[in-house]
């Protein structure tokens, strides 16, 4: 079953060329924020984690992944594909699992990818004024493996609500909502509000990404490390875990 899902999700044209110009613009993305930062290499050599790992590539890369993730399902919905696939595959749980470690090997592999690419044109940017460091720099791990987790993730809860919505437009816009748009609805100055918004998977990467310790004397409410890296395995399993329940109970 997994060599079938990866034979239909490399057949796809889109697939290889998607990933591609992501890689290529999560990257690049850094070397814009890299050369922009004006102030890097004024102080001492630290990690400048939003030079590695500038937002406005990473939150792309949600949305590109996640879309790429809801794909591999309503691709096969919106074709009838899933009809001839559940015909050889009767445990239709199996074939979403299937699905589901294909997508998260791949994307982990471009999320790989993107977040060591982005770390190595920073610091060879950096190096210049003499403001790198190198990859084993205390501060640099943690922001490197939560970037690259941060595909594998957000592809995976696009499986999920594809496999919930089965349609293409539907599952794209909540796709889109429930990772990007939703999050900044929510401002961390009062608990209630803060609590939700650390629940989103974008304000878990947000605060893996900072290497700066929280100011006791801030009026806001930061959410902790250990609860960022639950967030981060919650969202995948409990989509998965849905998909799984809801695709055994229900008519193709």
């Amino acid at each position: 079953m997994i060599a079938s899902e990866w034979f239909k999700m490399r057949s796809l044209r889109s697939t290889p060329w998607t990933i591609a110009l992501i890689t290529l613009f999560v990257i690049g993305s850094a070397a814009v924020a890299t050369l922009t930062d004006k102030s890097a290499g004024s102080e001492p050599a630290g990690f400048l984690a939003y030079d590695s790992y500038p937002a406005t590539g990473y939150m792309t890369l949600i949305l590109v992944a996640g879309s790429m993730g809801a794909l591999t399902v309503v691709s096969e919905y919106s074709s009838g594909m899933i009809r001839t696939t559940t015909a050889a595959v009767p445990d239709r749980g199996a074939v979403v699992l299937a699905k589901a470690v294909v997508t998260a090997v791949l994307w982990t592999a471009v999320g790989a990818a993107a977040s060591i690419g982005s770390f190595l044109v920073s610091q060879a940017i950096l190096d210049g004024r003499d403001a790198s460091v190198s990859i084993t720099h205390p501060d640099a791990l943690r922001p490197l493996v939560a970037s690259a987790l941060l595909a594998p993730v957000c592809a995976l809860v696009g499986l999920g609500l594809g496999v919930l919505l089965r349609h293409t437009a539907g599952t794209m816009l909540t796709s889109v909502f429930a990772l990007l748009m939703l999050p900044p609805m929510f401002s961390e100055s009062n608990r209630w509000s803060a609590d939700a918004r650390h629940l989103m998977v974008s304000a878990a990467w947000t605060r893996l990404v900072e290497t700066w310790e929280p100011d006791p004397g801030s009026l806001g409410y930061t959410a902790t490390l250990p609860g960022s890296w639950v967030v981060y395995a919650l969202w995948p399993l409990v989509a998965v875990a849905l998909a799984v329940i809801v695709v055994r109970h229900r008519d193709v």
